[in-house]
């Protein structure tokens, strides 16, 4: 028996492979299928099945690509309807990859068809567990996001998901390896652990959500509290999940189109393209075309794609380091956003050298910002609330970035305010959406937070009234 987990840190995601003397299970594949094909013909495997823990919202999965290019079919768990054919399989039906057997476990709560896989070995043994979405390490998977199509409200379905755990997971054997669908970064939970795989025991000491004596009132109130709004995009990749897409081959065959700048101005304008910018936030800051936004290729790409942006329709034209189209485009696709157009061949030195204008973004060192700071001195901190209220600089404003475009008024029009975040990627991506709103009298504090407390500034850990 072979186990191999494919962790994808840009989506803090985790997919896996299972083989047994020549058969091959899949769950929740990434959207970008061939690495599966080539690790099972390399082991002279069979792919046999195809399983999905739930509809995913944060990324699109590779289920109906695999399917059709290996004839495996798709299993859901109990209460999942989708437009393709798919094995819906009943709660504790179980399923032979050559000398194991996987049982679905029906954990609806996270979402109504939420499944976790149960790996027994070849001497009928529990082994493993893979939980998708409803067991984390650290966490469980939130209860907002199947309310519209399970018409259920987010109290209903945490009640749901505290029996599931109690009733189906926690009951097993506490030597169980957990292998979760997501870690630490994924928007999915409040609480991830950094680690990716653990024990059943383990999490019965440590996870909050599993404490033996946890009453269900208790548990719905811990688990509903303190969600952030679920990114835009999450409704229309679960959209994707139910129904469908194109192959991601077609997708960057399209993205792959090379422009030059007039070709890329004149894309813009008659489509509404995107200009995105997928260089480093200090390549960025030195010079880039105007209204364009930057998301760092080396940062959470994708999800701050999907948060920002929301509609996977969009119409998108890239600047990208060289070297990197596909990979841009890939990312792009996981999360849904199919609609790349092409790319700026030769990047933004092409559009210098054809003697664009192009913009830049003011930015100070945190050793200077000290000389100059006072008690006045606008400064909006754009790290999430969360960290914001753990710690940051007393006349701080929280204008978070996932929300930055209900902040836009609280920005002076008239003097210079200052930006950061923790390191500098956040408030880069800020700077870009500010600008392309018309403000302009911003200044950027390199290095974010970390640099500014390594500097010696004075700041706070306290609650205070500065949250917007």
């Amino acid at each position: 028996m072979k186990i191999q987990q494919i962790y994808t840190g840009c989506l803090a995601q985790g997919a896996y492979y299972i083989e047994s003397h020549g058969e091959v299970a899949i769950i929740d594949p990434l959207r970008e299928v061939q690495p599966y094909i080539d690790m099972a013909t390399k082991s002279g495997a069979q792919i046999k099945y195809i399983f999905e823990t739930h509809f995913h919202a944060d990324f699109v999965s590779g289920h109906v690509t695999l399917s059709k290019k290996t004839g495996a079919p798709i299993v859901y768990g109990p209460n999942a309807s989708t437009t393709f054919d798919a094995i819906i399989a009943e709660d504790h039906q179980e399923f032979m990859i050559g000398e194991i057997t996987i049982v679905a476990l029906h954990t609806p709560g996270h979402t109504m068809e939420s499944t976790t896989y149960l790996l027994k070995d070849e001497d009928g043994k529990h082994h493993a567990l893979f939980t998708g979405d409803t067991l984390f390490l650290g966490d469980v998977g939130r209860p907002d996001l199947a309310q519209k199509s399970a018409s259920m409200t987010q109290e209903d379905l945490a009640g749901t998901l505290y029996h599931s755990l109690r009733n189906k997971i926690m009951p097993l054997s506490d030597e169980l390896i957990i292998y979760p669908g997501h870690g630490a970064g994924s928007a999915c939970g409040k609480n991830l652990s950094k680690e990716t795989t653990g024990t059943l025991g383990d999490q019965k000491e440590n996870n909050y959500a599993l404490r033996a004596d946890m009453t269900k009132e208790e548990f719905v109130k811990e688990v509903t509290s303190g969600l952030m709004p679920p990114p835009k995009y999450f409704p229309l990749n679960v959209k994707m999940n139910k129904e469908g897409y194109d192959d991601i081959s077609d997708v960057i065959t399209q993205g792959t189109h090379e422009l030059n700048p007039q070709e890329l101005e004149l894309l813009a304008n008659e489509t509404g393209a995107l200009v995105l910018d997928v260089r480093s936030q200090e390549e960025f800051a030195k010079g880039h075309i105007p209204q364009s936004i930057f998301i760092g290729i080396d940062g959470g790409f994708a999800p701050w794609v999907g948060a920002l942006i929301g509609d996977v329709k969009q119409p998108i034209v890239l600047i990208i380091p060289e070297g990197r189209e596909e990979e841009t485009i890939t990312r792009l696709s996981r999360v849904g956003f199919d609609n790349t157009l092409g790319y700026l061949k030769g990047g933004f030195e092409s559009w210098v050298n054809a003697g664009r204008e192009y913009d830049t973004v003011n930015q100070i060192e945190p050793t200077d910002l000290k000389r100059i700071i006072l008690d006045e001195t606008e400064i909006f901190d754009v790290r999430k609330p969360t960290e914001f209220i753990s710690e940051r600089l007393p006349q701080a404003k929280n204008a978070s970035l996932e929300e930055i475009n209900e902040h836009l008024n609280a920005f002076p029009s008239e003097g210079n305010f200052y930006l950061h975040c923790a390191g500098g990627y956040r408030s880069m991506i800020a700077a870009s959406i500010l600008k392309s709103r018309g403000i302009h009298n911003f200044i950027d504090v390199v290095g974010g937070f970390a640099k500014i407390k390594s500097t010696g500034f004075n700041v706070t850990d306290y609650v205070c009234p500065s949250t917007l």
